[in-house]
Order: C-alpha cells, then sequence, then structure tokens
C-alpha cells in the first residue's frame, strides 16, 4: 500500500460466489504492517479471491502463493512435470 492504510477482505470461494470464509481486513500501514496468512484450501475447486474495499486512491499490491503443508513426503516421480 506504499504506506497508506490497507483496507481489503480475503474470501475463500467454493463454486460460484459460494463464500466459505471470508477475512476483512485493516491496518494503518500496509508498509510497516504486511498481512500474512496461511488458508487452508480443503476439497477441489476453491479459488481464494482479494478484494481491495479502500478508496481507489489507496491501491493495494497482492500475493497469493501455494504452501504445502506437513514436508517430507516422498511423491511418486510418474514424469509429469508441471512448473519446473
Amino acid at each position: 500500500t506504499d504506506g497508506r492504510p490497507l483496507n481489503a477482505r480475503i474470501e475463500l470461494l467454493q463454486g460460484p460466489n459460494n463464500n466459505k470464509q471470508v477475512v476483512e481486513l485493516y491496518t494503518e500501514d500496509g508498509l510497516d504492517r504486511p498481512f500474512f496468512a496461511i488458508v487452508e484450501t480443503p476439497g477441489s475447486g476453491n479459488v481464494v479471491r482479494v478484494v481491495n474495499t479502500a478508496p481507489v486512491e489507496f491501491p493495494l499490491y497482492a500475493s497469493v502463493d501455494a504452501y504445502r503443508v506437513g514436508g517430507g513426503i516422498d511423491w511418486p516421480d510418474d514424469g509429469l512435470m508441471i512448473g519446473r
């Protein structure tokens, strides 16, 4: 947010516009106090949506990355390569 207030809504959706979880987020300075979360997405067809609820004058930058819980799992090498 370049040091400006952060107003956002983080939604976990399953199916078209079916909210499973919603987080309303506010912080006075998104640069000094950024928001990090790990959201469990059980099942398939989940979507994480980030909605800027602030005025247009306060843009935000968001990033959503995959996170795997439980290390040490050996996945079989079946020759399928995605994103390597």
